[in-house]
């Protein structure tokens, strides 16, 4: 009988020495993992910040902190403290969680601080929310711009002809330099005699162009519908025909595009 005691001391202690190696070995695994990873401080948001909120109303409302990343995770210009952007205007929404970068801010309504490069001039489009990407485009963004429409042709006789609508890529890449206020206008919409409206936010977005680029943009606004893809630098775009209903519906069209 006296060798059970023994025995649950010995299983007790096994247990135990067993959890201190896996403990060991957990902490070993961590230390790896950020092993060479500096840490570095720099000013996020904690909440929504609207565009034309200033930095000192921002602060005082607690939407920024700094906090601590992996300088393999900073952002591109992203700033330490809220000392380098004082006294400066959110130009475009800045979401929780998102590093602030310096181009976000500047003074409200001034061209300057838009940042249009040199031989190039700004541009301003509407679009809905959807269409900038739900509102991932901001300040220093890299965009691929898409247009749709349903174009037509007039002829000499004064009469005109439809030509099949299409969507196609206007401008491969374009940086936008200004995010505006976000509105909301009411959208109308027919299916089967049933009419629905509903509201649909639409925001004005900014874009350096030069002046080739800027007359097609403003055509393409006027005449159909503007969308924007976000890009990075490993993003491919280039100009193509675009496509039309036989290319999304072939067997509409006996398979022939």
């Amino acid at each position: 009988m006296a060798r059970r005691p023994i025995i649950l001391l010995v299983a007790l202690a096994v247990s135990a020495l067993g959890t201190g190696m896996v403990i060991t070995y957990v902490q070993g695994v961590e230390a790896r993992a950020t092993e060479g990873q500096d840490r570095v401080t720099v000013l996020t948001a904690t909440a929504t910040i609207e565009p034309g909120e200033d930095v000192d109303d921002a602060l005082a409302a607690d939407k920024l902190e700094k906090r601590e990343v992996a300088r393999d995770d900073l952002v591109a210009g992203a700033v330490r403290s809220a000392t380098s952007i004082a006294g400066l205007t959110a130009l475009g929404t800045v979401y929780p969680g998102q590093q602030v970068v310096a181009e976000q801010f500047g003074d409200a309504g001034s061209l300057v601080t838009l940042g249009i490069p040199d031989g190039q001039l700004a541009v301003s489009v509407e679009l809905t929310d959807p269409a900038r990407v739900a509102g991932f485009v901001e300040p220093g963004s890299w965009v691929a711009v898409f247009a749709s429409g349903d174009p037509e042709v007039y002829l000499p006789d004064g009469s005109s002809r439809p030509l099949a609508p299409y969507t196609r890529i206007l401008l491969p890449k374009v940086q936008v330099i200004g995010v505006g206020d976000t509105s909301v206008s009411s959208r109308t919409t027919r299916d089967a005699g049933t009419e629905t409206t509903e509201e649909v936010p639409r925001t004005i977005l900014t874009i350096a162009v030069d002046q080739e680029e800027a007359e097609r943009v403003l055509y393409a606004a006027r005449n159909g519908d503007l969308a924007f893809a976000l890009r990075t630098d490993r993003s491919r775009a280039s100009h193509n025909p675009g496509v039309t209903a036989t290319d999304i519906m072939p067997e509409l069209f006996g398979g022939v595009r």
